[in-house]
């Protein structure tokens, strides 16, 4: 992905952390206090920087973001594939929003077959990615997507690539922060609580690497 995406489509926006303090509140079920985490393109740490973790790494391509990185994250900068296999220890939880669909098929897999890798027994992926079964209107709109998963679709790949599927929820948050709705913490927290979430066109998985 070229760097300019991050000064024109993706842009800094400190609004976006309102949001991202309450998503992190809500997957912190999944995560331990006591984790080895790891941030795959962690974009401006909205989520790296508010999670709680007792190690935490973001990666990214975007050489400009450790601007936006509290201290103790621990950064890794360039291609993802490389950064991952370069690593020689394991993590508890590994997390991505936003990320599968700005690889080709050949790329992604050589991504998720370093994520298995580097992740320990039993240790989770979260994911938060667009749901193509409900997005498809605005899904091609970012010219850097590639390819397409439905709520359907991604655990199937995950569950071909060895992973056992924890929890899937088809509608988990609206496709975007830009939107008409003001970017409030109290307004998603309350948005994560319902039990029928209108507007939802992202999906969370959550798989675990089994022992």
């Amino acid at each position: 992905m070229k760097t300019n995406y991050f000064t024109t489509r993706y842009c800094f926006d400190k609004g976006r952390s309102l949001v991202w303090k309450a998503i992190c509140e809500y997957l912190q079920q999944y995560i331990p206090t006591e984790a080895t985490i790891a941030d795959l393109g962690s974009g401006y740490g909205d989520f790296i920087n508010q999670i709680e973790a007792h190690v935490k790494y973001a990666f990214d391509i975007n050489p400009n973001i450790d601007k936006y990185l509290k201290k103790d994250i621990i950064r890794r900068i360039g291609d993802i594939a490389f950064s991952l296999q370069e690593i020689d220890f394991s993590f508890d939880v590994i997390f991505a929003s936003n990320f599968f669909e700005h690889f080709l098929d050949e790329k992604l897999d050589l991504v998720v077959t370093h994520i298995f890798r580097c992740l320990k027994p039993n240790g989770k992926l979260i994911l938060i990615q667009p749901n193509y079964f409900y997005a498809y209107r605005e899904y091609w709109d970012d010219y850097t997507h590639y390819k397409a998963f439905s709520h359907k679709s991604l655990p199937d790949y995950l569950e071909s690539r060895g992973f056992f599927i924890c929890c899937v929820m088809k509608r988990f948050l609206p496709f975007s922060c830009q939107s008409i709705f003001p970017k409030s913490y109290w307004l998603t927290k309350l948005y994560l609580t319902l039990p029928l979430k209108p507007f939802g066109k992202q999906m969370l998985v959550v798989a675990k690497k089994e022992s």
